[in-house]
C-alpha cells in the first residue's frame, strides 16, 4: 500500500474502494494468503468442505428503513457463505455494547437477530458480550462468524469467469445505501426507499442444486457496490467485464437520489443483491428461475465476459458511448454495514 496521510487509517479505508482493497492486501499478505480474496474461506475437512466467514457491523443508525443492525449482521453473514456456494448452518454473535445504551434497544436487536436467523434457517450457536465506556462504541457494534456446508462439486470462485459468459445481477442496485443516506440526511428522494437487507441463501442454494455447473462465479455486491464486484471478477479471472447501463436495474427513486447527491448507483452498497457469472447457454433459464423467487424478481442479464482488455470493467452508456468503471477511491457512504 502506498504511503498516504502519514500511514494513518482513514474512514475511506472501510468503504469498499481502492483504499480498502490496498489495506486488506497489506494485512492479508502477512498471513500468506494467495488467490482471490473471497468473503469466506473454503476449508477441506475429512467429511467434506466447509465455508467459514467472519464480519463486523458498525452501521449507523442502528435502525433504518427495511432493517437494523441485528438483521444486517445475520443476513450479511449468511450471504457471504451462500455466494461461496455453501448452505449456511451456524453463526456466532458477539455484541460490543456502549455504556448507557437503552436495554430496550438491545432487546429489539436480539429479537431481530432471532427472526432473521429463523428466516435464513441458521442457528446462532455461540456468542459474547462486552461493555465499553460511554462514548467508546456509538451504541452497539456486532461481530459474527459463520459456517456453511459446501456440496461436492460446487466451485463458484470469482476466478472462474470465462469469455462468453453472461453477467447477471439479482435485482435493483443501490437500495441499501440510499435508504441509509435518506435517514441520515433527512431527505426524501421522491419515493420511499428501503434497504434490501435479506438472506440470499433461499434463492442461491436451490439455484445451485437445480443447475449444477451452470453458475461459474458469484459475489454479493455490498461495500463498493456493483462496481467493486465487477472489478474483482475482472481482476481475479483476468478478463474484461462489459455491461450495459440500460440493462442494470435501478429504482427510479434511487436513480433520482444518486443524481441529486452526485453519486453513481454502481458504487452504492447493497445488502440483498448478488452477481452471477453464468454459462451463456443457460443464462436465460437462470434469469427466469430467479425471477420466480421473491428475492430475484428484478433479476437481469446486464452484460458479458470478454477476453479483450483483461482486468477492466467497461460500461456502455445510455448514449451509446463507453467508459471504464473504476473502483471508488474511498468511501461514498461510510458506516453502511
Amino acid at each position: 500500500m502506498k504511503e498516504r496521510d502519514g500511514e494513518r487509517i482513514l474512514m475511506a479505508h472501510g468503504g469498499g474502494g481502492v483504499l480498502m482493497h490496498e489495506l486488506i492486501g497489506r494485512i492479508a499478505g502477512r498471513f500468506g494468503g494467495e488467490g482471490p480474496m473471497q468473503d469466506s474461506a473454503l476449508i477441506d475437512l475429512p467429511g467434506g468442505r466447509i465455508a467459514f466467514t467472519t464480519d463486523s457491523y458498525v452501521v449507523s443508525p442502528l435502525f433504518f428503513p427495511g432493517g437494523d443492525i441485528g438483521r444486517l449482521a445475520v443476513c450479511g453473514t449468511v450471504n457471504d457463505l451462500a455466494v461461496c456456494g455453501a448452505r449456511p448452518r451456524w453463526i456466532s454473535l458477539a455484541m460490543i455494547v456502549e455504556e448507557g445504551l437503552d436495554i430496550e434497544v438491545l432487546d429489539r436487536v436480539a429479537a431481530s437477530v432471532d427472526a432473521a436467523a429463523r428466516e435464513a434457517d441458521v442457528r446462532v450457536v455461540t456468542g459474547d458480550t462486552k461493555v465499553v465506556e460511554r462514548g467508546k462504541a456509538d451504541g452497539l457494534f456486532i461481530n459474527t462468524a459463520g459456517i456453511g456446508e459446501i456440496p461436492p462439486g460446487v466451485d463458484v470462485s470469482t476466478a472462474n469467469a470465462l469469455p462468453g459468459d453472461v453477467v447477471i445481477v439479482s435485482g435493483t442496485i443501490g437500495d441499501h445505501g440510499l435508504a441509509l443516506l435518506s435517514v441520515r440526511e433527512g431527505i426524501a428522494f421522491g419515493g420511499e426507499i428501503e434497504s434490501d437487507t435479506a438472506p440470499l441463501s433461499s434463492l442461491i442454494v436451490p439455484l445451485l442444486e437445480a443447475r449444477p455447473g451452470v453458475v461459474r462465479a458469484m459475489r454479493d455486491a455490498t461495500r463498493g457496490g456493483l462496481a467493486a464486484v465487477l472489478n474483482e471478477i475482472a481482476v481475479d479471472a483476468g478478463v474484461c467485464v462489459r455491461v450495459e447501463s440500460a440493462k442494470i436495474p435501478v429504482r427510479e427513486s434511487v436513480r433520482r437520489g444518486c443524481e441529486l447527491m452526485g453519486y453513481d448507483p454502481l458504487h452504492i452498497a447493497n445488502e440483498g443483491k448478488f452477481v452471477l457469472i453464468v454459462d451463456p447457454a443457460a443464462a436465460g433459464a437462470v434469469v427466469e428461475a430467479m425471477r420466480g423467487h421473491e428475492l430475484g424478481r428484478d433479476a437481469a442479464a446486464i452484460g458479458r465476459i470478454t477476453d479483450e482488455e483483461p482486468g477492466l470493467v467497461v460500461l456502455k452508456t445510455g448514449l451509446g458511448g463507453e467508459r471504464v468503471v473504476d473502483l471508488p477511491y474511498g468511501d461514498i457512504l461510510p458506516r453502511i454495514c
